[in-house]
């Protein structure tokens, strides 16, 4: 994936109600973002994944045939490196984490704003992992009350746990840099620090692994 913001971003939807895609490609043309094909259920988006090799896929998660978390699943297993972006009206634990699990990129519910689906499909393209904010709360209360386990880390450093600590209430790198005065530059390499310490890909991985080790409170 790019984050080239002169390139344009073309994307795979997937939802089984026409007005809903009717109006999530309205709002993502007038974004600039290219709709390249649609699908109506899962087994159509796993084919045309395949066939069009999008930047970004956004997927429901109700949907016949494959379940959203199902075509993520198979994508993944597949090889595919396009971004997956879960846009559904669920907020449910299970869901969430097992898109995680899948291999999701970002999980975002369509009470969000426009401008929020849109950035949240820019940010998926660039690399970033995105979590509704209404929902981080659930998964953290979901890992945090599930088994224990502590499998052994590198210590992060004070600065990286704020980082992280930001990363977790769903601020942006921007938004992160702006708060506790540093670059975004300095954002992504303590990331990245956090990353390569917990053994993980991604700040939604990093933001559950935390909590699950114990190292963030859930957000207020």
């Amino acid at each position: 994936m790019s984050g080239d913001p002169a390139q344009t971003i073309r994307v795979i939807l997937a939802d089984d109600h026409q007005v809903v895609r009717r109006g999530i490609k309205g709002f993502l043309k007038e974004a600039g973002i290219e709709v390249v094909a649609e699908a109506e259920n899962g087994e159509q988006a796993v084919a045309l994944i395949r066939e069009h090799q999008p930047d970004v896929a956004v997927l429901d998660v109700r949907m016949p045939d494959f379940s959203g978390i199902e075509v993520a699943r198979r994508v993944r297993e597949a090889g595919s490196e396009a971004g997956l972006l879960i846009l559904t009206a669920f907020d449910d634990e299970p869901y969430i984490l097992a898109a995680i699990e899948a291999g999701v990129n970002g999980y975002v519910l369509k009470t969000a704003d426009a401008e929020e689906i849109v950035q949240a499909v820019h940010d998926v393209h660039a690399g970033r992992s995105v979590l509704d904010r209404a929902v981080v709360g659930k998964v953290l209360q979901a890992v945090v009350a599930g088994p224990a386990s502590q499998p052994e880390y590198e210590p992060l450093s004070d600065r990286e746990l704020e980082v992280l600590c930001e990363a977790a209430r769903g601020l942006t790198n921007r938004a992160i840099a702006v708060r506790l005065g540093i670059s975004d530059r300095t954002v992504q390499s303590h990331l990245r620090s956090v990353f390569d310490k917990l053994q993980v890909t991604n700040r939604t991985e990093a933001v559950v692994k935390a909590a699950q080790l114990g190292l963030l409170e859930l957000p207020k």
